[in-house]
């Protein structure tokens, strides 16, 4: 019997040491269970609770349930003590004892930075991604939107329209100088569109006139340079509300351009109710490095313009594709009346006068000769010419010498 007494316990709980980390003013939970050898002569199992190696006592703030089930030779004894976390002095090692054998301990200790360090980092890793989301969307912002505009925006083509833009500006020399030697040149050489300029009065006492309507309908947006000189018209101080209004009508999206200065006057009525209206009018700022071609201002102006597509030019003389001329001296390959053909002979400059020529040093090639064809002195053209006439030739910006006075 002696030897079954002193069988050590089998600890189901805690089966191996355990860190917790409560804070302050909660309450925390330990349970010690194991299985105790029983008998006749054993002595009655019962559970100690011992806190950095000393016993707990009898504390008020410590709570003890006990109980014992006994099963055949063996008894299952369980306790759970209850700890109310009040202050520092609560935290420590508990360890529990039966019959004088400690379990595995549990380790109370302070939640400091430690207990948190995965979501400190997290935290930390969430914070950096969105920064620089908010980076790239700052800095990307306008070149993802003109990638866009280019490969899938709206192609505005076919609707009997000939300028891309209407620019409207005051005539002094501040305005024809930005006009003319910024504006336009960005706009039509680098990026290829066509404007109208007109210096006169957009609206004058607010109603626009035949002319105004008569050059809007033709250009697909207006651009308005708000200079100084332009805010000081009549209409801009007294009658812009009706003046927009107006222009809404006339035109989609009009363009507004002001300018960054001392002299500017962000209260001018005009520029108040242009701002109360941003989402039906497009307002740009031009500021001392928007002359730069990589600056915001013309990748928002870009943005706000039509959509450019690029085509290839076609080879050959571009009259020729105007209209289905069967001249024998434009078309590349001719013939000739009565069955009398040209010989069959590549046009040395297919692209005319606007072509690139052949090498400037050296003997110059010789001309083509056509058979069966005279146009020598005093002989008059085997060829047809009594189409001449009904020929249309009005498209065209240069022409050729068809025939001599002789040959008539």
């Amino acid at each position: 019997m002696a030897g079954i007494c002193d069988r050590v316990p089998d600890f189901l709980s805690p089966a191996e040491d355990q860190a917790l980390g409560p804070s302050l003013g909660s309450a925390v939970a330990l349970n010690c269970t194991a299985w105790v050898a029983s008998g006749p002569h054993c002595p009655p199992p019962s559970v100690q609770w011992l806190k950095d190696g000393l016993p707990l006592g009898n504390i008020s703030r410590y709570h003890e349930d006990s109980w014992v089930k006994t099963k055949f030779s063996e008894v299952l004894v369980s306790s759970v003590l209850c700890i109310n976390v009040t202050k520092a002095e609560d935290y420590g090692t508990f360890i529990c004892s039966v019959h004088n054998v400690s379990s595995s301990s549990f380790i109370l200790q302070k939640a400091g930075l430690a207990g948190h360090v995965a979501a400190v980092l997290a935290a930390l890793l969430v914070l950096l991604v969105l920064l620089l989301a908010g980076l790239l969307y700052v800095k990307c912002r306008l070149n993802v939107l003109l990638w866009y505009q280019d490969t899938h925006g709206e192609v505005e083509m076919n609707d009997g329209k000939l300028y891309d833009a209407f620019v409207s500006y005051s005539d002094c020399p501040e305005d024809r100088k930005f006009v003319n030697f910024i504006l336009k040149p960005q706009l039509e050489r680098r990026r290829g569109y066509k404007l109208f300029l007109d210096h006169r009065d957009l609206l004058p006492r607010a109603e626009p006139s035949a002319d105004l309507l008569v050059n809007l309908s033709r250009c697909r947006r207006l651009i308005v340079v708000l200079s100084d000189a332009f805010l000081g018209r009549a209409w801009c101080s007294h009658s812009f509300r009706e003046g927009l209004c107006r222009l809404l009508e006339l035109t989609r999206r009009p363009i507004f351009i002001t300018f960054e200065g001392p002299r500017r006057d962000p209260a001018h009525p005009a520029l108040c109710l242009l701002r109360q209206h941003r989402h039906l009018v497009t307002l740009l700022l031009w500021r001392p490095g928007s002359a730069m071609l990589s600056s915001d201002f013309w990748k928002e102006l870009q943005l706000a313009l039509p959509r450019k597509v690029q085509y290839r030019q076609t080879e050959g003389d571009p009259q020729t594709h105007l209209q289905d001329d069967n001249d024998p001296m434009l078309i590349v390959r001719g013939h000739a009346a009565e069955g009398r053909s040209l010989e069959r002979e590549l046009d040395p400059d297919p692209e005319g006068d606007l072509g690139v020529r052949g090498p400037v040093f050296g003997k110059p090639p010789a001309p083509p000769h056509a058979s069966g064809v005279s146009m020598g002195e005093g002989r008059s053209s085997e060829m047809d010419i009594s189409d001449l006439g009904s020929r249309n030739y009005s498209v065209r910006t240069d022409f050729y010498c068809l025939v001599s006075e002789e040959d008539v």
